[in-house]
């Protein structure tokens, strides 16, 4: 079967660039309408495919905050979105490789909404490991999803995580799951003593960062809280550990 007969027009058109890979031109942000709600409602999201297809990961990514991208498209069939200065968002391209593709949304809390993502991902890349990310107040979304949608995807990435992350139990589970927070996260909704308490009262791997820079608000991206200076380390012990899964 041809893995992009179900893709968009634009996803088409950019993906059949004369090149032998994507990795000779910039990194591209497609945008994606073939995702449905169940009642056949469009759910549209931004695609940053990996260098060689088909990807064998995808990683799905929410920002934190208010958690809206906007996403529109453009006349010419690109995506327009905020939220760039996210990390999870920012961090897109450099999580995108030969092995790994992203995918941007919104966060919610909406089941129907991230299965209807997830199902039209594993239309296109029946082979791929799926993982979903957060961050900062996304992963609210992703310690629900942990507990509701356990062993639908490969893995559960909650980072700079809020501290109900203390109490997600992930022992016994299907899916897979990791908590990413900086020592010296100073915003009060994301204290690193929660994250740290779930590693050690049901042992979920935990990478404790440390180093980069801090400024502004501590609850925004722009510091300790979204890993601002160490975004290449994270992202590769982010990687290392789905690749070991």
């Amino acid at each position: 079967m041809n893995i992009y007969k179900t893709l968009s027009t634009s996803f088409v058109l950019a993906l059949s660039l004369n090149c032998t890979s994507i990795a000779q031109t910039q990194k591209m942000d497609l945008y994606v309408d073939t995702a449905h709600f169940s009642d056949g409602d469009v759910i549209p999201y931004v695609f940053v495919p990996s260098n060689q297809l088909p990807p064998k990961y995808i990683l799905i990514v929410m920002p934190g905050g208010n958690g809206t991208i906007g996403l529109k498209k453009n006349d010419d069939g690109t995506p327009f979105f905020s939220g760039k200065g996210n990390f999870l968002v920012r961090t897109r391209g450099i999580v995108a490789d030969d092995d790994f593709a992203v995918v941007v949304i919104d966060r919610g809390r909406s089941l129907d909404r991230m299965r209807g993502v997830v199902s039209d991902l594993k239309t296109k890349f029946p082979q791929a490991k799926i993982f979903i990310a957060g961050t900062s107040l996304s992963t609210t979304e992703t310690i629900y999803m942990a507990e509701n949608m356990d062993g639908e995807v490969s893995g559960f990435i909650h980072t700079s995580s809020v501290n109900a992350i203390g109490g997600l139990e992930t022992r016994n589970r299907k899916s897979r799951n990791l908590i990413v927070t900086h020592k010296y996260d100073g915003c009060r909704v994301t204290q690193t003593s929660a994250s740290i308490a779930n590693n050690e009262s049901y042992g979920t791997e935990l990478f404790l960062m440390e180093g980069g820079l801090e400024e502004g608000d501590p609850c925004q991206a722009s510091g300790h809280h979204g890993y601002r200076g160490i975004e290449q380390e994270v992202v590769d012990k982010i990687k290392a550990w789905i690749r070991r899964g």
